[in-house]
């Protein structure tokens, strides 16, 4: 391992969009630590693939971001294993509907402790080392956190918690540490059975007719780690123009 080289801790990283940004940041040379909760045949190939590119440049770890001891222990790791990290990904999120009048605790647990309260804890964990470098936080967001889905009640409320985390952090971390967000759209749509027509639906309400994909994720979360020094408390749409017609 190189001693200047960056390192990015990518939470959820193993699958779909946190694949998608592990393999970007690794082509703008980044070390990769790789979190994954349950997709550990998915973490460990996508670590393979990566130190097949460059040796000894990608590392995965599982951890239950539920678990304060489990964050405590994933930061430990990424500061053991290489020192310290330049940039923390708050990627990973659960996602399902919880129609009013059947969600229960549970429910609430999984979706604001997947989406809120690890990336706040975990972030916390790594204040020091992320502004001994000058290091970065980006949070994946949704557009849903300005503007309701339907039944998906608790999701909604976490990720626009997740939204002014994004706020307030970029204001208590600054100037060592910029804080910014990601806010996707129609990108891939969920691992749950949805028709068709559900998904012409939501195309037809979005300005560029077309979904986006992975990629152009992975790339704004690049773009606002290397070409935005000046920028921080952002919360960018990548949405094909969605927001504006939601």
């Amino acid at each position: 391992m190189k001693q200047k080289s960056r390192v990015a801790l990518v939470t959820g990283g193993a699958l779909r969009i946190g694949a998608e940004i592990s393999r970007e940041l690794h082509r703008r040379g980044f070390i990769l630590l790789i979190h994954y909760r349950s997709s550990s045949a998915a973490a460990l190939e996508l670590t393979r693939e990566l130190n097949t590119e460059h040796a000894d440049s990608a590392y995965c770890v599982q951890a239950d971001l539920s678990s304060t001891a489990d964050i405590e222990r994933l930061s430990r790791f990424a500061k053991e294993t290489t020192g310290g990290i330049d940039a923390l990904i708050n990627n990973a999120s659960s996602f399902y509907p919880t129609k009013l009048g059947q969600a229960t605790e549970n429910d609430w647990n999984i979706l604001i402790d997947s989406n809120l309260k690890g990336p706040y804890f975990l972030t916390q964990s790594l204040i020091d080392s992320l502004a001994n470098r000058n290091g970065n936080v980006i949070n994946i967001v949704d557009i849903h956190s300005e503007r309701p889905m339907p039944d998906h009640s608790i999701y909604c409320i976490a990720k626009a918690g997740l939204a002014m985390m994004t706020k307030t952090l970029a204001k208590d971390l600054a100037p060592d540490i910029r804080v910014n967000g990601v806010s996707p759209g129609a990108i891939l749509w969920p691992d749950n059975e949805m028709s068709e027509q559900t998904k012409q639906a939501i195309l037809k309400k979005i300005p560029l007719s077309r979904a986006g994909g992975p990629v152009d994720i992975a790339k704004t979360v690049g773009f606002l780690i290397d070409e935005a020094p000046y920028i921080t408390g952002q919360i960018i749409a990548v949405d094909g123009g969605r927001n504006l017609t939601i």
